[in-house]
């Protein structure tokens, strides 16, 4: 057993010699390159080379502190406000007369479908998943309570589509009002009216919310002068929020009363069963907000180091190059055998 012990501590000892020295290793990689202070003084040229080892350390810093600049701005939702263009059409089948191959009962079909406007994207994003659910309300006098909503809500396993179809029985024209609600990546909610008015936000993700109203604690001094984690509330906050002095850290319940889910879009629109009606499809524009294709950049440049490398090759080759070069116009002996001695 003493043995073993003996055995398992020189392994532990030799382990730990193993990781200083490759620790101590790394740490003087940068160095090893410098050259001694003898070798640039019989080589004046030298100094081109330590220019180069300058350079190339404060390319190191500069690409290690935009890493960490994209690492902090890949972490909030980069997106952009673009065009999407919703088409609304109907197509109406007349019922035929009894004795013909036909279906005997008139009917329409509704669809609903769009596309961005301007989409450079190779791979086109479906219609469906710019929403958290569509809402079509058709004529209840002619549908019946039971039977004039059609619904359609995201759900964990929902398969995306190019669009939606709706098809009744009728032969008359149908108002239907489309309530369309946008699905905001981050979420994103609508503030009570009266906190709206005061912070000039009216829908908003709520970091952007909490934001501007510490923006307003700022800017009108409310926080207390003592106690600073303690808000002393104006007039206004006394309305909103009930209360004449409240913690920072009570700020999130009380704000999640205030806040509500967005405004769907609203759409009305006519379903027209009348032969002679050329128009009957319609157009509407309405903003959504897309990933910026720069997020996408960002991270393939965080996942892939292939570029840095290269950087680092072509440094190492000018920076070989360069020294080749001072050995050829001094007669510098190679620093293989006697000659290495010089840089020791």
């Amino acid at each position: 057993m003493d043995v073993i012990a003996v055995l398992c501590g020189a392994v532990f000892k030799f382990s730990v010699i193993l990781l200083s020295v490759s620790f101590r290793m790394k740490r003087r990689k940068m160095a090893d390159k410098v050259l001694p202070q003898r070798i640039r003084d019989l080589v004046p040229e030298s100094q081109a080379y330590m220019d180069l080892l300058a350079f190339e350390r404060k390319l190191d810093q500069t690409i290690a502190r935009k890493r960490m600049e994209i690492q902090e701005a890949i972490k909030k939702p980069i997106t952009q406000k673009r065009k999407l263009r919703i088409y609304i059409s109907n197509t109406y089948s007349p019922g035929k007369p009894e004795g013909e191959e036909a279906e005997k009962v008139a009917s329409w079909e509704l669809r609903v479908e769009g596309k961005l406007l301007e989409d450079p994207g190779k791979h086109k994003r479906k219609f469906s998943s710019f929403f958290k659910s569509l809402v079509i309300e058709l004529d209840k006098e002619l549908y019946g309570p039971d039977n004039h909503l059609v619904e359609w809500h995201r759900m964990p396993t929902t398969q995306e589509t190019d669009g939606f179809q709706v098809k009744r029985p009728g032969d008359v024209s149908v108002k239907c009002t489309l309530l369309l609600m946008l699905d905001h990546q981050p979420p994103q909610y609508k503030l009570d009216p009266r906190l709206a008015r005061l912070l000039g936000v009216h829908t908003q993700t709520r970091t952007s919310i909490m934001q501007a109203l510490w923006l307003y604690i700022k800017n009108n001094k409310l926080q207390d002068s003592h106690e600073k984690e303690y808000i002393n509330c104006n007039r206004y906050f006394r309305q909103i929020f009930g209360c004449t002095r409240m913690r920072f850290s009570e700020i999130p319940m009380k704000l999640a009363s205030l806040l509500q889910h967005p405004d769907p879009i609203v759409i009305n629109h006519v379903i027209s069963v009348d032969p002679n009606d050329q128009k009957k499809t319609a157009c509407y524009d309405i903003d959504v907000e897309v990933d910026d294709p720069l997020k996408g950049q960002m991270n393939s440049f965080l996942s892939s180091t292939t570029n840095q490398q290269e950087i680092g090759h072509f440094v190492d080759s000018k920076a070989l190059l360069h020294f080749q070069v001072i050995k050829h116009v001094k007669g510098i002996p190679n620093m293989n055998g006697k000659g290495q001695g010089l840089l020791t």
